[in-house]
């Protein structure tokens, strides 16, 4: 009897803790989420002030920064650590695109301890900003945002053709550049002319490798033009995609109880990810 109670205890724990931690409908839950949206912020800020050279050099300054960066790493590995207990299936939440981010969110300063400067790589946190749309209710952007992702994934296979088609025309036009320039226009190997292809077909243009022949100039000069004229497939595909999709199904702010997975449709019942009910 006792142990019957403890265990309705605890599934009310937890089912308490999931309110506030996954879900926007409560004062507790969205005070959380702004907080932790507020921290997010911070960490973000504390890490782009330590690539500031006159800030790093400074030892007091380097200190407290360092100083915030694990204290807020502290704080976001006891809240990862919380997401996985609310939930029903830590794994499955452990291995969602969020649970993931999430965690990459914490190993960058602990690794920072063998790989000096990976620190850096908090700025990925940023991507934990994305749950502003859910936090402040902003419900159609997530259902635009459905909408385009149902869109790349139909158009997929047709960019992936396109993407291979630029793929085979920048190793022929880098290998012909590095027979006809050489050397002595920069061209030293048929990857360094690959990257010059590369730069020239999507019409950024360094400079730091040009063509000196003629017959070389009118290549890039097609290149150019290529450039040009590719931009616009993609966006047609994605646009065509686009149009053929069907009409757009509200989005729920709901987050799974069981794996924690978020953007069901309004009327679900049951989580798209893992099946469990909603």
């Amino acid at each position: 009897m006792e142990e019957t109670q403890t265990s309705r205890q605890v599934a009310r724990w937890r089912e308490r803790l999931h309110e506030v931690i996954f879900e926007a409908d409560t004062p507790a839950g969205k005070a959380f989420d702004v907080v932790l949206l507020v921290l997010i912020l911070g960490s973000i800020l504390a890490v782009m002030l330590e690539s500031v050279p006159e800030i790093a050099s400074d030892a007091n300054w380097r200190f407290w920064l360092r100083v915030v960066e694990w204290t807020l790493t502290g704080l976001f590995a006891i809240e990862y650590a919380l997401r996985l207990i609310c939930v029903r299936k830590p794994w499955r939440y452990a291995r969602s695109f969020y649970g993931v981010v999430d965690l990459l969110a914490i190993l960058p300063a602990p690794v920072s301890l063998l790989f000096p400067g990976t620190q850096s790589f908090a700025v990925i946190r940023a991507i934990r900003l994305l749950r502003a749309f859910r936090i402040f209710k902003l419900a159609h952007f997530l259902t635009e945002a459905n909408q385009l992702r149902r869109a790349l994934v139909a158009a997929w296979p047709k960019i992936a053709v396109f993407l291979m088609t630029v793929l085979v025309l920048v190793v022929i036009v880098g290998s012909a550049m590095y027979v006809i320039e050489g050397p002595e226009a920069g061209f030293t190997s048929i990857p360094l002319s690959m990257y010059w292809a590369v730069v020239t077909i999507t019409t950024v243009g360094y400079g730091d490798i040009a063509p000196q022949t003629p017959f070389g100039k009118a290549i890039a000069a097609l290149m150019m033009i290529c450039g040009y004229a590719l931009i616009v497939v993609p966006t047609g595909v994605l646009s065509a995609e686009l149009a053929k999709s069907p009409k757009k199904q509200p989005v729920s702010t709901q987050a799974c109880p069981s794996c924690g997975a978020e953007g069901h449709d309004s009327d679900a019942r049951f989580c798209r990810s893992c099946g469990e009910q909603l």
